[in-house]
């Protein structure tokens, strides 16, 4: 019987066939989402309403990725979140099978490879690397060596003009006190490699635009990594007389989404000369603000457009004067709920609730520019429906997608329908990861895995037809 480990076990999962290899699953328990390249087996499991993500891994690799999960889980930082591992796994013919990581399926997420499918734009691609280096910046603010930061490795999700990036792969990550220069270096010459590998392969593929080099996009993530960097964690000095430069440069970490927890504050012996330097720094600024006047859980952007929103509806209602958490509430009821309530339901797997907020607020302006007046908000909304909700695509997973589609062209991979089809007349390409090549090297003596499972399926076997012998 195999074996399960979780801090938040659902009891649904226990019937599932962990003892058939996650290639042979059968199709009516799996969901077809977009994902990233992996090198591991990745399947999405669908359990009642709920989405898993399940990746088969050797023992070790699952319990170290597993438990950094649940630290960057207890630490706030953008990533997926840990369900459990099913360990001690074996087919019915006693042949050990590796382990499965079982994580939660992102909501209204995306692989990288789906948001450039259409063929996107450079300010796009830009918004995407903004966020990656975000990402990358934050982890190492709580002393997180990724060791294979790439593209392949995290999910985006839209927060109100950018994006948000989530890490999903953490199966070569250290945790450590603090980062030393050398080690965050060594993080971004990785990138460096990884990034360039993934924007050749999307220029080959035709999905990268011609003036985009990507020798030039990975330049540049290494110029904003170090400029975010230097801000977060720069010493700055000034004269005693600019004492504005400390408040000032709260509020541009601020104006980054980054609250500072601490700030090191030095003077010399006659006070002409004051240095600072951020000591502890914490992503979250503005959604944290919002959480607390609100309750809404939202990206950081997101909450800054929100609170732009808030702030513009107590000048409107002549409320300044009032406390803000009463302006908050009465805003939410007036302006964000009925926004809500206007969206049909069958469009509300479109968008998550803050996103739709914020293009319903894009959709006015542009509106009302055109057409020169004060548009209400509700009139937007409905506009904003039936111009542009209804053509968009689903992002979130919707239960009535999920059944089978039966159709003459043949996905390219069932489980990823990003990949697209099959022209007529041409074989599906190999999956390098999931399919053996015909041309299989001869094997090799030394560190030949397939023979070092066969063999201890082997001894398996023998030992259990030796027990079965001596039992009387």
């Amino acid at each position: 019987m195999p074996r399960f480990i979780s801090a938040k076990p659902d009891s649904r999962l226990l019937p599932l066939p962990w003892e058939t290899p996650l290639a042979e699953w059968p199709v009516n328990l799996l969901v077809a989402l977009p994902r990233g390249l992996s090198r591991h087996v990745v399947r999405f499991i669908k359990v009642g309403d709920d989405v898993y993500a399940a990746k088969e891994v050797i023992d070790h690799l699952a319990q170290h990725e597993y438990r950094l999960l649940h630290a960057l889980m207890r630490q706030g930082t953008p990533a997926v979140e840990p369900v459990g591992i099913i360990t001690e796994r074996g087919a019915v013919d006693g042949v050990p099978l590796d382990p499965i990581l079982i994580t939660r399926h992102l909501e209204f997420s995306l692989p990288y490879r789906s948001l450039f499918s259409p063929g996107v734009r450079q300010e796009t691609v830009s918004r995407l690397l903004d966020a990656m280096v975000v990402l990358v910046a934050r982890l190492h603010l709580i002393g997180f060596k990724w060791g294979d930061v790439s593209l392949s490795n995290i999910l985006f999700r839209r927060d109100a003009d950018t994006f948000a990036a989530y890490l999903v792969d953490a199966e070569t990550g250290e945790l450590h006190a603090r980062l030393t220069r050398g080690q965050r270096e060594h993080d971004i010459d990785i990138a460096r490699t990884n990034l360039l590998g993934d924007f050749l392969d999307l220029q080959a593929g035709g999905l990268l635009q011609e003036k985009l080099d990507p020798l030039r996009l990975v330049d540049m993530v290494t110029s904003r990594y170090r400029e975010l960097w230097n801000e977060l964690t720069g010493v700055e000095e000034f004269s005693g007389g600019e004492l504005d430069r400390i408040e000032n440069r709260v509020r541009r970490l601020n104006a980054l989404g980054f609250d500072v927890a601490e700030l090191d504050i030095q003077t010399d012996a006659d006070q002409e000369t004051i240095r600072i330097q951020p000591m502890v720094v914490d992503a979250g600024h503005h959604s944290r603000r919002l959480m607390r006047l609100t309750g809404l859980d939202t990206e950081e952007n997101q909450a800054r457009r929100l609170l732009n929103d808030l702030d513009t509806y107590r000048w409107r209602t002549g409320q300044a004067h009032v406390d803000e958490a009463v302006v908050a509430h009465d805003w939410l009821t007036h302006s964000f709920q009925p926004v809500m309530n206007a969206i049909p339901a069958e469009l509300r797997a479109k968008r998550e609730p803050a996103q739709i907020f914020h293009e319903v607020l894009d959709y006015r302006w542009y509106q009302a520019q055109r057409e020169c007046r004060e548009v209400p908000l509700l009139e937007a909304t409905h506009g904003y429906v039936r111009d542009v909700l209804s053509d968009l695509p689903d992002e979130e997973l919707n239960l009535d997608v999920l059944a089978p589609v039966v159709e003459d062209r043949q996905l390219v991979n069932p489980y990823d329908p990003s990949m697209g089809y099959v022209e007529a007349g041409e074989e599906p390409p190999v999956d390098a990861w999931e399919n053996q090549a015909d041309d299989q090297p001869e094997a090799s003596p030394f560190l030949d895995l397939a023979a070092l499972r066969a063999r201890a399926a082997a001894k398996a076997r023998a030992k259990a037809e030796s027990e079965a012998r001596d039992t009387p």
